[in-house]
C-alpha cells in the first residue's frame, strides 16, 4: 500500500526474517525444537506440582504459576512465527494484530512482576526463615499472582488503546515477526510522540521497576549468604543466584533495550534479533535455570518413578 494512496490498512504483513526459502526451513526447523523443548519442559514442572505434595510450597506454586504464564506467552507468537516461516504471504488480519499485541503485552508484563515476585520469595526464605511461612502464606502468594496479572492487563490496555488508535494509512509491512509496539509506531501515519512518551513511562514502571525489586531481593540474599552462612555451602548459593540473575538480565536487558530507546535510534533488524531474546530463549532457559536444578524437585521426579513401579 503505497502511502500516496492513503489507503486505510485492513491487514498487516510481517516481513521476517528472512528471504531466503532455504534459511526459512532452517529457522523453522531451530525454533520449532526450542518451542517443543519449553512447552514439554513448562508442562512437566506443572504436572511435578499438581502430582508431588512435596512441592506444595510458595516457591513452587509460583514457579507452577509462572510455567502456566510461559506457555501462554509462547504460545501467542511462536505458533504464528512458525506458520509464516513456511508461508511467502505472512499476513495477519488488523484485529488480529491488535488482538496479538493484547496477549502479548498482558503476558510478558505479568512475567516481569512474577519474576519479581519469585526473587521477594527467595528473599523472605533465605534472610526470614524462620518469618518465612507468616509472611509467605497461602493468601499473600495468591494475592502477589493476582497483583502481577493486574499490572499486565492495565499495561496491555493502555498500551494497545494507545498504538491501534494510531491510523495507519500508509504501509502494511511490519519489519518485525510479531505485532509489536515499536514496529507499529514506524507504520503511523501520524505524529507519534505522545506514544513514545506513554511507552517510555510505562516501560519505565513496568521494567525498570520490576528488575530494581528483583535485584534489591538478590542483593539481600547474596548479602546475607556472605554473613551468615559458611564458605563451603556459598559456591552452590552463588552458583544459582548468578545463573538465575543471568537469565533476568537478559530479559530485562533486551526488553529495556527495545522499549526505553528513542524512535529514532529504533533499528528494525536489531529489534527482531533482541525479541527474541525475551520471546523465545528467556522462556526456553526459564524451567532449566529455576525448576529442573533443583534437588526437591529431582527428589520428586525420582519418588514418582519409584511409585509407578511399585504399581507395576
Amino acid at each position: 500500500m503505497d502511502k500516496g494512496n492513503q489507503t486505510t490498512v485492513i491487514e498487516f504483513i510481517f516481513v521476517g526474517f528472512s528471504d531466503v526459502v532455504q534459511l526459512q526451513y532452517f529457522l523453522f526447523v531451530i525454533f520449532l525444537c526450542i518451542f517443543k523443548v519449553s512447552l514439554l519442559a513448562h508442562m512437566f514442572i506443572i504436572i511435578l506440582y499438581r502430582c508431588s505434595p512435596n512441592l506444595h510450597t510458595p516457591m513452587y506454586f509460583f514457579l507452577a504459576n509462572f510455567s502456566i504464564l510461559e506457555i501462554c506467552y509462547l504460545s501467542t507468537i511462536v505458533p504464528k512465527m512458525l506458520i509464516d516461516l513456511l508461508l511467502q504471504q505472512k499476513t495477519i488480519s488488523y484485529y488480529g494484530c491488535a488482538i496479538q499485541m493484547y496477549c502479548f503485552l498482558v503476558l510478558g508484563s505479568t512475567e516481569c512482576y512474577m519474576l519479581a515476585t519469585m526473587a521477594y520469595d527467595r528473599y523472605n526464605a533465605i534472610c526470614h526463615p524462620l518469618l518465612y511461612n507468616n509472611i509467605m502464606s497461602r493468601v499473600v502468594c495468591i494475592r502477589l499472582v493476582i497483583g502481577s496479572w493486574l499490572i499486565g492487563t492495565t499495561v496491555a490496555i493502555l498500551q494497545t488503546t494507545f498504538v491501534f488508535l494510531l491510523p495507519f494509512c500508509g504501509s502494511n509491512r511490519i519489519n518485525h515477526f510479531y505485532c509489536d509496539i515499536p514496529p507499529l509506531m514506524n507504520l503511523a501515519c501520524s505524529n507519534t510522540r505522545f506514544n513514545e512518551i506513554a511507552t517510555f513511562i510505562i516501560a519505565s514502571f513496568l521494567i525498570v521497576g520490576s528488575f530494581l525489586l528483583t535485584i534489591i531481593s538478590y542483593a539481600n540474599i547474596i548479602w546475607t549468604i556472605v554473613k551468615n552462612h559458611p564458605a563451603s555451602n556459598r559456591k552452590k548459593a552463588f552458583s544459582t543466584c548468578t545463573s538465575h540473575l543471568i537469565v533476568v538480565t537478559m530479559f530485562y536487558g533486551s526488553g529495556t533495550i527495545m522499549y526505553l530507546r528513542p524512535k529514532s535510534r529504533y533499528g528494525m533488524d536489531d529489534g527482531k534479533f533482541l525479541s527474541l531474546m525475551y520471546t523465545i530463549i528467556a522462556p526456553m532457559l526459564n524451567p532449566f535455570i529455576y525448576s529442573l536444578r533443583n534437588n526437591d524437585v529431582k527428589c520428586a521426579v525420582r519418588k514418582i518413578v519409584y511409585e509407578i513401579k511399585l504399581a507395576h
